[in-house]
């Protein structure tokens, strides 16, 4: 297993891995040291942790080893570090008797390496069927000027999806994302897509077929290689956390809370809105006049909403600056919703427990088309932002929020999402997908 440095990357794999291992297979889980730390520390024995150091880049901060740690503009030059590693990668696989190599889109050299020493290759999507079946074919990923000349094609929805949908980039989300269309020193990151993909024996993805059916039949006909569909990887454990102290002060505060009144605020650990931004969402949250909990990241920190803020919401608020236990507070009865940045794993732990979207795409990666997805889908709502600089308004923030959680006119969309527990929530229907990918590598294997 090779994922790609980022938490969001990492832990799906580990998932994946643990499931393998408990099925009786040897799982080798290669990344850099910092990463591997942040494991946890109760991993099946026939797991083995393999630590590649991080090969130094100028421009790389000597600390860093995860996007977690750099701003957007810093990930380049994390990108050419992991490129680095092919060496170091190549000599393991020398040395060892794996079968197979699951591996990110960032690796894009990896199956060829791999064929060489004949070891086959799965390209793992931790994004969904309907994001591979934007970015298109993987002729023309690997083709880059073919797939997007300028930032504006990416903002319509190309003419291969063959299925009705909405699903683009607005401009500013694409404009965050500058090597979509200007890959500078780095090979872009449709391009690398395209070659994962290109090299690959087996294509597996994040998602099942009950929610993502078209995108999924659509991806067989591009790929002329085995897809195999993932399952979501639903959380399983929903209580880990019942005896820490924070997690207690947290749930005695929702326990005093009506079901369903309360929505969440949680924009991911990389989401880095500008102080202008974030003051304009707390004033939203603040006039939408609800009962909230809003996590907030260390990296942003508590100086980043507006004085006084804490105050003034005083009981009906609670902003909580750190890490919090996501499921936990998402399975807790008084949560009826989920302001959200739109990354894939966040909106599958949300779904699980039925809880209505208020969608606030961090512009980054797939955030955008995900938000526009949900919103398709009827499950939540969309923050209206200006197409170009992503900017919007303290009004339009706390209207939406009343629109999902309480307006008549939200209903249909609160019962779409309640529904989806039937789909994302049922752990033993998402795990018949890993026992099919399981499968599939022993029977490649013989």
């Amino acid at each position: 297993m090779f994922p790609w440095l980022a938490y969001g990357h990492l832990m799906p794999f580990l998932e994946v891995a643990t499931f393998l291992a408990r099925k009786g297979h040897r799982i080798s889980f290669i990344s850099t040291p910092k990463n591997l730390q942040k494991l946890p520390a109760n991993l099946p024995s026939s797991i083995t942790l393999v630590e590649l150091p991080l090969p130094r880049v100028h421009g790389l901060p000597d600390s860093a080893e995860s996007t977690s740690e750099l701003l957007q503009n810093m990930v380049p030059y994390l990108k050419k570090a992991y490129d680095m590693l092919e060496p170091a990668v190549a000599e393991f696989l020398v040395n060892s008797d794996v079968n197979w190599v699951i591996q990110d889109f960032m690796s894009f050299w990896l199956p060829q390496k791999a064929r060489q020493l004949g070891v086959k290759s799965v390209f793992f999507s931790i994004f969904n069927a309907s994001i591979l079946a934007f970015i298109g074919p993987p002729s023309l990923l690997i083709d880059n000027q073919a797939r997007a000349k300028t930032a504006e094609d990416l903002t319509v929805v190309p003419q291969w999806v063959t299925y009705p949908t909405k699903i683009a980039f607005r401009l500013h989300e694409v404009l965050n994302e500058e090597d979509f269309v200007d890959p500078k020193s780095n090979m872009s990151v449709f391009e690398r897509f395209g070659r994962s993909i290109q090299g690959c024996d087996i294509v597996a993805i994040r998602t099942c077929s009950e929610f993502e059916a078209e995108p999924l039949s659509l991806l067989k006909k591009f790929y002329a290689r085995p897809v195999v569909p993932m399952g979501l990887l639903s959380p399983q454990n929903k209580s880990r956390h019942e005896g820490d102290g924070r997690w207690s002060e947290l749930k005695q505060w929702l326990d005093g809370k009506e079901g369903k009144s309360v929505f969440y605020v949680a924009l991911g650990t990389e989401v880095a809105l500008s102080q202008e931004l974030m003051h304009e969402l707390a004033r939203g949250i603040e006039k939408s006049g609800l009962p909230f909990v809003w996590v907030i990241s260390r990296k942003a920190g508590p100086s980043s909403i507006p004085s006084g803020f804490e105050s003034r919401v005083s009981g009906r608020g609670l902003v909580w600056v750190g890490w919090a236990p996501q499921l936990d507070i998402l399975a807790h009865p008084s949560i009826g919703g989920f302001l959200t940045h739109c990354g894939w794993s966040s909106v599958i732990e949300a779904l699980g427990q039925g809880r209505a979207l208020i969608l606030f795409s961090g512009g980054s990666s797939d955030q955008g088309l995900m938000a526009r997805l949900m919103d398709e889908r009827r499950v939540g709502s969309e923050v209206p932002r200006d197409s170009r600089d992503g900017s919007f308004t303290s009004d339009s923030v706390a209207e939406t929020i009343k629109w999902v959680m309480v307006e008549p006119e939200g209903e249909e969309v609160r019962a779409n999402a309640w529904a989806m527990r039937e789909i994302f929530g049922n752990v033993e229907s998402q795990l018949k997908y890993l026992e099919e990918f399981a499968r599939a590598l022993e029977k490649g294997r013989a």
